[in-house]
């Protein structure tokens, strides 16, 4: 199980499903998953979202018959693809002068990879961007690679400009520009203040990112979490401002109440309804780099023109944390001809039985869930799930 791999609900029981084609995972949770075994690489899964019912109700023996409101629809799709990694095992010379079995190792790197992959393309596609930190632990390339657009399969989506903010060091702000910079400072980074400010600003706003229901949680109804995934550096800034038992405590305590639930394993904390996690790898923009946002609620236009400050220089960089809620990814899969589900194993050798060689493939494909909604006074692009919040980070 991958790290955001946890995210997601299971599917239904297969004796609840005997017959069907098409099963989804709960919507209460981060990672909605469809399997359509009806589709196959190349097509297009929709998804819908009912817009919500408002208005004034009717009172007392005023006739409502007949001046129902209608329900409005919103939808969103993704593409679905097939995706695969073949690893050598090396000729059989190789495989005398080592000790490893190297046949036994390549199916495990095989794993291991589509593990990895999985999970960066997930953050990525959430945060609405790759970022620039690369080490040799990032299967996904640079935005700049000529094959990164076919690798995600779907567009990456810069966060919606009702879901996109900054740190104040004290609280979050809509992100802002002059002069073809981000108006950040290396002061501004993340702390429980401004986590306290991002839970205050959540309970006030229109249509917030649905609270998570994890599977058993008692307190879902009563006490409603949100999670907040953040890089290395930005957790470390989190424990530094706060108690770290009281901060590690409270989520042992809700994980008592949600059975133990994997997300609050490993590297977790809870403060004011928010769930912490760190990332594997960090969403990071350094000097220069171009951190794109959309100006306008009612655009999904991107502006790609203003940079991390150059008085960052190599000192500090802007790391993106996420609040996610239910309903923020969407991922898709489908039918591929080796197996008839969404994954598939090939083993072979090659060069008359010299080498062998190993290869895992999936037949899938990811996507921010994003709707044109109704907020009461306009229409607004809107990232369904996800929040993102990025703050300044010191470089090691």
């Amino acid at each position: 199980l991958t790290t955001l791999g946890k995210m997601a609900g299971s599917f239904p029981k297969i004796k609840d499903v005997e017959n069907r084609f098409r099963v989804q995972s709960s919507s209460d949770m981060p990672i909605v998953r469809c399997m359509d075994l009806t589709k196959t690489a190349g097509e297009t899964i929709n998804f819908d979202l009912v817009n919500p019912v408002n208005g004034k109700p009717v009172m007392g023996d005023a006739i409502a018959e007949g001046t129902g409101e209608a329900m409005t629809f919103a939808q969103d799709s993704l593409k679905i693809n097939q995706t695969r990694k073949p690893i050598s095992a090396g000729g059989q010379m190789a495989q005398q002068r080592t000790v490893h079995e190297l046949q036994r190792l390549a199916r495990g790197q095989a794993e291991n990879y589509m593990n990895r992959l999985t999970d960066q393309l997930e953050l990525v596609h959430l945060a609405g961007s790759r970022g620039f930190h690369k080490d040799i632990e990032w299967v996904v390339p640079l935005a700049s690679d000529a094959d990164f657009t076919s690798i995600c399969v779907n567009s990456i989506k810069a966060p919606t400009y009702n879901r996109h903010f900054m740190s104040t060091s004290s609280g979050i702000e809509h992100i802002q520009a002059g002069g073809n910079e981000i108006t950040i400072a290396s002061t501004d980074i993340m702390n429980t203040t401004v986590i306290d400010g991002l839970a205050a600003y959540v309970d006030e706003m229109t249509l917030p990112p649905p609270p998570i229901k994890l599977p058993g949680d008692e307190a879902a109804a009563d006490d409603p979490i949100r999670l907040l995934l953040v890089s290395p550096q930005g957790y470390k800034q989190i424990l530094q401002s706060t108690n770290f038992r009281t901060f590690q405590s409270n989520a042992l305590a809700r994980a008592s109440m949600a059975k133990g639930h994997p997300l609050f394993k490993g590297d977790a904390g809870l403060w004011n309804g928010i769930l912490i996690r760190k990332m594997n790898k960090p969403i990071r923009f350094y000097t220069g780099n171009a951190l794109n946002w959309c100006a306008s609620a009612t655009s999904t236009t991107e502006t790609s023109t203003d940079l991390v400050p150059a008085a960052f220089s190599t000192s500090y960089a802007v790391d993106r944390a996420l609040l996610v809620g239910g309903q923020a990814l969407a991922e898709a899969f489908g039918k591929t001809k080796q197996t008839g589900v969404p994954y598939f194993w090939s083993e072979k050798y090659l060069d008359h039985d010299n080498r062998f060689e190993v290869l895992v493939g999936e037949i899938a494909g990811r996507s921010k869930i994003r709707f044109l909604i109704n907020h009461g006074t306009q229409s607004e692009y809107t990232d369904f799930g996800v929040m993102a919040i990025d703050h300044a980070v010191p470089l090691v």
